[in-house]
Parts: structure tokens; sequence; C-alpha cells
């Protein structure tokens, strides 16, 4: 069998090539190692392989522009240094990825998953996992704000939630902290991780990971505290109509 390995890193390629050189699970005839989106498109265009070995990013585009630009009909197994999103992602859709850095028997494995499904494989959702990826990159992780004389740079992980009175937006942190940040709750929550961010009302975004504690005082009214104080007088309650997705995100 044929196999091609798209990567732009020479250490990367090369220990790849070495593992499958080395094994014995199945029958390798060729190995070409791409370095670009452009090689491996003109690579796809007039060479058929058995199975590809492939990065997300490379030194000249994303693995994504090769399936826009040339046929694969192969299955894929992705060499990936990407979180944990984009594995739970990879494992969701393709035959299997490798996690940089990975051993031999990681390897191993995959080769072996490949063996058991690759009649089966459907390559168009190898072109789902990557555009699932690439909606997960445009997500905003930082959020710039002013303190006296200083900017700061506050990460996601950081914040409580998001408080909007009038025509204000401000940003509180798990440390007590607030700051008046410029945007809009409907801008907003179109720009944040939806794993961590939870539009609970018109008032509040809120991170899943300062939940101190969820009251159910019926079935049409739920409350959430947190570890610091809000600015609101009254509590905060989940809107009645969220009250069925909230369920769903903090079960997700």
């Amino acid at each position: 069998m044929k196999i091609v390995i798209i990567e732009d890193e020479h250490l990367a390629s090369s220990y790849l090539k070495s593992i499958l050189d080395q094994q014995s699970i199945i029958a390798i005839s060729e190995i070409t190692v791409v370095k670009s989106v452009k090689d491996a498109v003109t690579f796809f265009k007039s060479n058929a392989v058995d199975l590809a070995f492939m990065d997300i990013h490379l030194g000249d585009g994303k693995s994504l522009d090769i399936f826009e630009q040339a046929p694969v009909s192969c299955p894929v197994i992705f060499v990936t240094a990407y979180d944990s999103y984009a594995v739970k992602v990879f494992k969701h859709f393709t035959i299997d990825y490798l996690l940089k850095p990975y051993e031999e028997e990681e390897l191993h494995e995959a080769l072996l998953k490949y063996k058991n499904i690759k009649d089966t494989f459907n390559t168009n959702l190898i072109v789902e996992s990557l555009v699932e990826i690439e909606n997960q990159s445009n997500i905003q992780h930082h959020f710039l704000v002013s303190h006296r004389d200083k900017l700061l740079s506050i990460n996601d992980i950081a914040i409580t939630y998001f408080y909007a009175t009038g025509k204000h937006l401000f940003l509180y942190t798990n440390s007590g902290s607030s700051y008046l940040y410029n945007s809009n709750l409907k801008d907003l929550i179109n720009k944040l991780n939806p794993v961590l961010f939870f539009k609970v009302n018109r008032k509040y975004i809120i991170n899943r990971h300062h939940i101190q504690e969820i009251i159910k005082h019926s079935s049409q009214k739920i409350e959430i505290l947190f570890n610091v104080d809000v600015p609101d007088t009254e509590p905060i309650i989940l809107s009645k109509k969220e009250i069925n997705n909230f369920k769903n995100w903090l079960d997700s």
C-alpha cells in the first residue's frame, strides 16, 4: 500500500516515517512526504494513496485548503498538536489522531484501527471535522480592558461572568475584579467558547467553571450562585426559555 505524510516539520515527518518503516501491521510499498498545502494539492491531483497522515497547520495554510482544492479519497489519520477540543472532534469524525508528541505504540493502535474500518470510511467526514475546528479557531479567548493607566488582557478562563446594565457591559473575574468591556451581550455571545459560556438571561453570560451552586426553586425557577458577589441586588435567575438548553449545556 501507498502512504503520504503531509507535514512541514522535518523532524516530525522523519520520526513518523521511521516508525512506519519498522512496523509490521500493514505492508507499505511507498511513503511520500509532502511539506505544504500547495504540494499536497498537486500530489492528490495526480496520485492515489491508501492512507494519509496529515498535520492541520502547514507553513502555507491549513489542511482544509487541500480538501477544497483537490480530490482526497483516502482515509486520513491526523497528527496534531491541537487541544482537547480538536481531539474530541477527530475522535468523532475521523479514523484516528496522533497527539504530538506521540509514542510508537499510539501509531500502532491507529494503524490497527485503520485496518478494521478502512473499507467503510466516509471521506466527507474529514472535511466536517476540519470545518468544525476552523469554526472553533475563530473563538475569542482574550479580552482587552483598561484599568487606570494600564491595559490588561483577561483570559476567558479567569472570567466569572459578563454583566450588562443599561448601555454598558462589565467583565467580572474570579478574583472579584470588574472592568468595563466595549461590547454587548448580543455580539459577544457569538465570539465566546460555547463550552465555557452560556447566556442565562438578558443581563448575564456566565462561565461554567465558576458556578458555585445551582438552586432549583421550582421546575421553572433556577438560581445560579457564584463564588464572587454579583453587582445586581437581585439573584441570577435562569431565563425560563433557556432552562432545557442550560441543562443540556451542563450535561455536555
